[in-house]
């Protein structure tokens, strides 16, 4: 089914944001205080290859696998060059975004899962 401009470029915004929050989580739970501002830089990396990798590899399983590892990578790069940390603390806090990410994102898709199934 074909999408529309507008929502591929609405949820690559909503994702953006989603994926900026959760670096700053992430590198404030690492480093301590650090600017929002750089989050806001490293969020939209691993929202655009998601959405590309969507777009194009939607049934190829290597792929979306592939898709990941590389949206992992560019998010550790950004991070690396954003926050200037050594190679280790990037990957350390690449990871924490990736686990933030998850469980933020479970619970919120809980939350809808549970007010959309609310009989009424």
């Amino acid at each position: 089914a074909a999408s529309s401009p507008l929502a591929i470029a609405g949820t690559f915004a909503s994702f953006a944001l989603f994926l900026s929050v959760t670096a700053h989580i992430a590198a404030r739970n690492v480093l301590g205080d650090v600017p929002v501002r750089n989050a806001f830089v490293v969020g939209p990396v691993p929202a655009a290859v998601s959405v590309l990798v969507a777009t194009f590899a939607a049934e190829n399983s290597a792929l979306l696998f592939a898709g990941l590892a590389a949206a992992l990578v560019l998010d550790g790069v950004a991070v690396r060059y954003l926050y200037d940390q050594s190679t280790g603390l990037s990957a350390y806090i690449t990871v924490i975004h990736f686990v933030v990410s998850v469980i933020l994102g479970t619970i919120i898709f809980g939350i809808l899962a549970l007010a959309g199934s609310a009989p009424g």
